[in-house]
């Protein structure tokens, strides 16, 4: 098992979730020997401005505290970040999983989401740690994003998730087969019989992301 004892596992939460999203996962990891990492993305942004950059650049730092290599799991927004990272600092990672992550930012669907988001209650967005006036801006300042620049800079092997119902992100998902120097396979998860890796649903589409073999992922860790 691959980075057990020198590496450290970062599973990294998407867009409207938080570190307790992986609570599931943890334990079926634990039965696997497997010790994870599930920092909480808003908690790095408390007392500053909010926008993608900022927090990156949080999410970066943390990641460079540690001095073992790293094996990075990431969720739609927690892909993109471990994505970016890779780019950035590619002698760090040692693999990387990427759930339901796009690698182009779908301009209509993030405005419309945005217009959603508007008349979505306070309460939803204190739930995962943030405020609503934050959420809006961390989406906004995401929607001229270049995910797919200097993805060859990537040289960790990858494995990509993608729920078979999650139209637009599967096929997106097509993209980094050819850049990603080490690829390794690309799942429409839908079709494994397995335990739950994790769980999202968003009403806009009502998928599942993330359905694969523990086994699976923990030769990525």
């Amino acid at each position: 098992m691959e980075g057990a004892l020198n590496m450290k596992n970062i599973l990294i939460h998407g867009l409207g979730q938080n570190e307790t999203s992986w609570n599931i996962v943890e334990i079926e990891l634990n039965l696997h020997n497997i010790k994870i990492e599930k920092p909480n993305l808003y908690s790095m942004l408390k007392d500053t401005r909010i926008n993608y950059s900022i927090l990156y650049k949080k999410f970066a730092d943390y990641c460079n505290s540690f001095s073992e290599k790293l094996n990075l799991c990431g969720l739609s927004l927690g892909g993109i970040l471990a994505l970016d990272y890779s780019k950035e600092f590619p002698e760090k990672v040692n693999s990387l999983i990427l759930i339901g992550t796009p690698y182009k930012i779908p301009k209509f669907l993030f405005k419309l989401q945005g217009i959603i988001f508007h008349i979505t209650p306070k309460s939803t967005f204190e739930k995962i740690g943030c405020t609503k006036g934050d959420f809006i801006s961390l989406v906004a300042s995401m929607g001229d994003l270049d995910i797919e620049t200097n993805l060859d800079k990537i040289d960790c092997k990858t494995l990509i998730l993608c729920g078979i119902k999650d139209k637009q992100n599967m096929e997106n998902a097509k993209l980094p087969l050819s850049l990603i120097r080490k690829f390794q396979r690309l799942y429409e998860t839908a079709r494994f019989q397995s335990r739950i890796m994790c769980r999202y649903s968003i009403r806009s589409n009502a998928c599942d992301y993330g359905l694969c073999t523990m086994d699976e992922m923990a030769k990525y860790l």
